[in-house]
This record gives structure tokens, C-alpha cells and sequence, in this order.
């Protein structure tokens, strides 16, 4: 089975994450959602909320599963039994901090990272900017799936 991990906070999901994981849907059996904990960060939506956005956001597609971890996200695809980190790409920034990485998760557990480039105009799109808009009282509509939309 081709599995992969998708790691990330998901603070919250937004369509960014919505079309790296859609268009990953094809080269993949499945793809585990694993929303990454860590006690010394503050998050704007709590672990039940983050977990129900991305529950519901992909309810009807069989091969994505949610799950969280907390330490190493190697040690969680180990777990898993997955060969693959699946990431997007924005911008060379984040291709920078990610080769580095992806590289080192190699080096360590022998698992590749896949990544996506973000498709045409969706590299603007990600959870800090969400997370901005929202605590100054702007809409964020165009930015989230609907499940987080409900709760904003």
C-alpha cells in the first residue's frame, strides 16, 4: 500500500492544504491527515476542533484518514507503516525549509518526501494569514473549507 503523511498543525486547514491533498489523492492509497501536537505552541483552534475540520472537510473521501502524534514525524510514519511525506510548496522558502527536512527524514528513516507545488493562485494562502484575518474580524470565507467557516 502507498501511504502517505501529511503533517502539519492545521491551524486551521485551508484550501492551500485542501488542493496539495486532492491533487495527491491520485498518486496515493492513502493519506493520513496527522496533525502534529506540541505542548510549548499556542493554536488558535483547539486539537477537537482541528480534528473535526479536517473529519468533516474530507468525509466523503475513503482513502484520507486524521490521526494526531506528538515527537518526530518519522517516528509517526514509522508507525503508520507509510514511505511517503507528502508537503506543498508556496514559494522557495518554503522549498528551502523543506528540502532541509526532507533530506534529514531521509538520512533518518529512509522515507521520502513528495512535494506538490501549489497550484495557480493559491500560493498567498496559509494558516498564519488565516489566523491574522480572523483575530483582526475580517472574513475568511475565501480562504478555509467550509467546516472551519462554520465555526469562525
Amino acid at each position: 500500500m502507498r501511504r502517505a503523511v501529511f503533517p502539519g498543525s492545521f491551524d486551521p486547514i485551508t484550501l492551500g492544504h485542501v488542493d496539495i491533498i486532492e491533487r495527491a489523492l491520485p498518486l496515493f492509497d492513502e493519506i493520513i491527515l496527522a496533525i502534529g501536537v506540541n505542548s510549548d505552541k499556542k493554536y488558535m483552534f483547539s486539537l477537537e476542533e482541528r480534528l473535526r475540520f479536517l473529519n468533516e472537510t474530507f468525509k466523503d473521501e475513503p482513502k484520507v484518514k486524521v490521526d494526531t502524534y506528538k515527537g518526530l514525524t518519522v517516528d509517526f510514519c514509522k508507525r503508520a507503516e507509510a514511505k511517503f511525506i507528502l508537503r506543498g510548496l508556496r514559494n522557495t522558502i518554503d522549498f528551502e525549509f523543506e528540502r532541509t527536512i526532507g533530506q534529514t527524514n531521509l538520512k533518518m528513516a529512509d522515507i521520502e518526501t513528495i512535494f506538490l507545488i501549489s497550484s495557480s493562485g493559491k500560493g498567498h494562502l496559509s494558516s498564519t494569514v488565516v489566523r491574522d484575518i480572523k483575530k483582526n474580524g475580517g472574513d475568511i470565507s475565501f480562504l478555509v473549507p467550509k467546516a472551519v467557516v462554520s465555526k469562525a
